[in-house]
């Protein structure tokens, strides 16, 4: 645009904005009236008619009239409350009271007679979250053990199903327990170390997890402990001392280096820790054999498996019955369920040849509470029955358990649990530690009280032939003998007899020998033939 462009279009602006916001003259009489401006509500000033201005009446604040901006016909489209070229609109404004309000009447005092206190629930000595907790924290170190079936259901009438806890590493249930409780061992008292005294077990589990979590171990055994025994425990991993002649010399010395080099001195007790891994054989109990009726638990050791497992079952599903067995020889927890109190003092003592686990002061009042308040029955068993359920292990199941472990089936084959026929039981197998030669002793003894081994004796004549005829007769009987004592002296009978002592297993199809029919007198030689020879002889 050039010089002169420029300079028109400028002037031309400035004359067209100075006549738009210029003041007017005031208006003429003879002027035309816009009767819009007009309006009494947009006139300012006097308020009488007729009355003026110097400057002439006034409007919306300015002499004269304006010219708006926005043509009349359009200003039905604003609202009345919109500004209009500077016009005012004035409001009217009240004020409205804010509601009164009204204060409730102040309380009636009230005796303190009348406040009634709710007592809050005691706190739960093993919660449910706990055996849960626990079950998390050793499943990467501990295998779920297997609930089989079992063949001798048909033989009982009833659906049994063994909880084959036997099949850890160490032979025992307590591997739950005490992994559970080295895994909660701060760092500073895993780095110092744990210390046991006594064989059993829990020691075998302390020494086995320890060395699995590079905790340093050490066991303080008896100079009695046998070596094989002592070899179990350096294959684990434990630093193994023999110290003193009993397990109470031991157990004061494993304390006195406990408290001078600063280790944990671990037995078996009823700390909530470990009885929350015990518990954890319920959860799996019911998570592997849906709608059982049933479980049957040892209340071997510290009676902290039937305390835990109990915990659990219960929590999941309160119909479930749970049975606790223990040896006859040693009724702890039956007789304080009696006198409703842990007894610390029972007069007969365990076998610990059969149930080494037990110990005289072994039931804690926690463990004693829990056991109360959740198991439904407690069964005491005989060693006898322990024994013949060893038996039936091995014949069945094709496995090999000890008494403790054999506790849950001897109440059924005993016959003291007939309401269960039926129904679907489940028996906890909680261990299978015993040396060899206590097991063979232990398989003996089964087989004559299942009247499979039986001993008798016989007199026989002096005459060649006599003891031929013998061992005809029971070759014939299907008698398997096991040994024979031939005795000529020292006895007092007949001047010529001899007494023949056997010992014989039967098979199913033998018949029971009575002494009568296997005396052969010396009159009796008469009776025997002797064989022909073959010809050519």
């Amino acid at each position: 645009m050039n010089f002169a462009a420029q300079f028109f279009y400028s002037s031309n602006l400035s004359e067209r904005l100075e006549r738009l916001f210029s003041p007017r003259p005031a208006i003429k009489d003879v002027e035309e009236r816009d009767p819009f401006w007009e309006r009494d509500e947009l006139r300012l000033g006097p308020s009488q008619p007729g009355a003026s201005h110097k400057y002439g009446p006034l409007s919306n604040g300015a002499a004269g009239r304006r010219s708006t901006l926005i043509e009349p016909e359009r200003l039905k489209d604003f609202g009345e409350e919109e500004l209009l070229n500077g016009d005012v609109r004035v409001h009217e404004t009240r004020m409205v009271e804010a509601p009164e309000i009204k204060l409730m009447d102040p309380p009636k005092t009230r005796r303190l007679s009348e406040f009634r206190t709710v007592p809050r629930p005691p706190l739960q000595y093993l919660r449910f979250e706990d055996i849960s907790a626990a079950a998390f924290r050793i499943q990467s170190g501990i295998q779920k053990t297997p609930c089989t079936y079992s063949r001798l259901s048909k033989q009982y009438g009833m659906e049994i199903y063994l909880k084959k806890e036997h099949l850890h590493y160490t032979g025992s249930v307590k591997e739950r327990g005490v992994l559970y409780l080295l895994t909660s061992l701060t760092q500073e008292q895993q780095r110092k170390g744990v210390i046991v005294a006594s064989d059993c077990n829990f020691s075998m589990a302390v020494a086995h997890h320890a060395a699995e979590l590079k905790i340093p171990v050490f066991v303080i055994m008896p100079s009695g402990c046998s070596s094989p025994r002592l070899r179990i425990y350096r294959d684990y991993g434990a630093m193994v001392i023999s110290y003193g002649s009993t397990s109470c010399d031991s157990q004061n010395h494993a304390r006195r280096l406990a408290k001078e080099n600063g280790y944990l001195y671990l037995e078996e007790d009823e700390g909530a820790v470990y009885l929350a891994g015990l518990g954890t054989v319920g959860m799996e109990i019911y998570e592997q054999v849906p709608k059982v009726d049933a479980v049957v638990v040892p209340a071997a050791g510290q009676y902290g498996l039937l305390a835990g497992t109990a915990a659990a079952i219960k929590h999941l599903n309160p119909e479930i019955l749970v049975i606790g067995t223990e040896p006859e020889g040693f009724p702890l927890l039956l007789q304080s369920l009696k006198t409703d109190s842990p007894i610390k003092d029972l007069h007969s003592k365990p076998n610990k040849k059969l149930f080494g686990d037990l110990q005289e002061r072994s039931l804690g009042v926690q463990t004693f509470q829990i056991a109360k308040k959740l198991v439904d029955k407690v069964i005491p068993v005989s060693e006898e029955n322990s024994l013949v359920a060893m038996l039936r292990f091995q014949e069945f199941e094709r496995s090999t358990v000890d008494t403790e472990g054999a506790m849950g089936l001897a109440a059924i084959l005993a016959g003291h649990l007939p309401e269960l026929r039926g129904k679907k039981v489940v028996v906890v197998v909680s261990s299978a530690n015993m040396e060899p030669e206590l097991l063979r002793q232990c398989v003996d003894r089964a087989l004559v009280l299942d009247d499979r081994v039986t001993k008798f004796s016989v007199q026989l004549g002096e005459w060649p032939g006599d003891m031929a005829k013998l061992l005809d007769v029971l070759s014939r009987e299907d008698v398997r003998l096991l040994d024979v004592c031939h005795r000529r002296h020292g006895d007092k009978s007949n001047l010529f007899q001899a007494k023949v002592g056997l010992e014989h297993r039967l098979s199913p199809n033998s018949l029971s020998l009575c002494s009568s029919q296997l005396t052969l007198p010396r009159t009796s030689r008469r009776v025997i033939k002797k064989p022909k020879l073959p010809k050519g002889k």
